[in-house]
């Protein structure tokens, strides 16, 4: 079921990953962000808009990872966006995230998924303030809802995934920490983020977030093994393990 975060945002979690899935208020109707991630989950999230009487009129895609270039007949043909940068990753890379969508979620529709297009310069009908950065992902973005007091933070400053860095760019240590300097000043200006997997964070939790992944990136840094409760988490041994070999020699 949605969870309201804020003053026209609700929030819906899967149970995959702990994924959320959030629907904005715009000023034409309503706007999904990284709505996802089996077939069934879409559909229950089609049925909770379809409840808020008011409709679809976009998507946004805060980064080209298969899990959040997802949608459903039910929301409506209408455009869904991202950054120019993450709407090339995703038309180049569409088959790669069809297939990795096919393996993981059931029923997902398949067709739909990756069918993203640069945001217009003045955002179009996406609220808020797009912020684009270097870290994790090509043409990552979070959106800055200042006058609804919500971050929406793409996969980042998340309580159950550590900092994830990009292997296939370097100088990521350095794109990460400047993305959370970025982010960090934006979220001076809200009360709640939604990270894109895991706990919505509110109040003292939020400078919590940014200590947790300031502290993990520096230890990375130093080579040090990080003082880290995500990583008390087996399968985020993997990931771990792949920052470990992103870092530069």
């Amino acid at each position: 079921m949605l969870k309201q975060v804020g003053d026209g945002v609700w929030v819906r979690q899967s149970g995959w990953v702990w994924s959320n899935s959030t629907v904005v208020r715009g000023e034409h109707g309503l706007v999904l962000v990284d709505p996802g991630i089996s077939g069934a989950e879409l559909s229950g999230l089609a049925g909770d808009v379809e409840r808020l009487g008011v409709p679809v009129v976009a998507g946004f895609a805060t980064h080209p990872h298969f899990d959040h270039l997802l949608w459903h007949s039910r929301f409506g043909d209408v455009p869904r966006y991202a950054t120019a940068a993450c709407a090339q990753v995703a038309t180049e890379s569409r088959e790669q995230a069809q297939a990795m969508a096919a393996e993981t979620a059931d029923g997902i529709p398949l067709d739909l998924v990756a069918l993203v297009s640069p945001l217009l310069a003045d955002g179009g009908p996406v609220p808020g303030k797009v912020i684009e950065h270097d870290a994790h992902a090509v043409g990552h973005a979070a959106v800055l809802l200042a006058d609804l007091g919500v971050l929406l933070a793409g996969d980042m400053l998340s309580d159950v995934l550590i900092p994830m860095l990009d292997p296939r760019r370097t100088g990521q240590l350095d794109a990460y920490e400047a993305a959370l300097d970025r982010l960090e000043e934006a979220a001076r200006q809200v009360n709640v983020v939604v990270p894109g997997h895991g706990t919505i964070a509110e109040g003292a939790e939020v400078a919590a977030r940014f200590a947790a992944d300031r502290a993990y990136l520096e230890a990375l840094r130093r080579r040090k093994q990080p003082a880290d409760v995500r990583l008390e988490q087996d399968w985020m041994a993997g990931p771990h393990q792949t920052n470990l070999k992103a870092l530069p020699d």
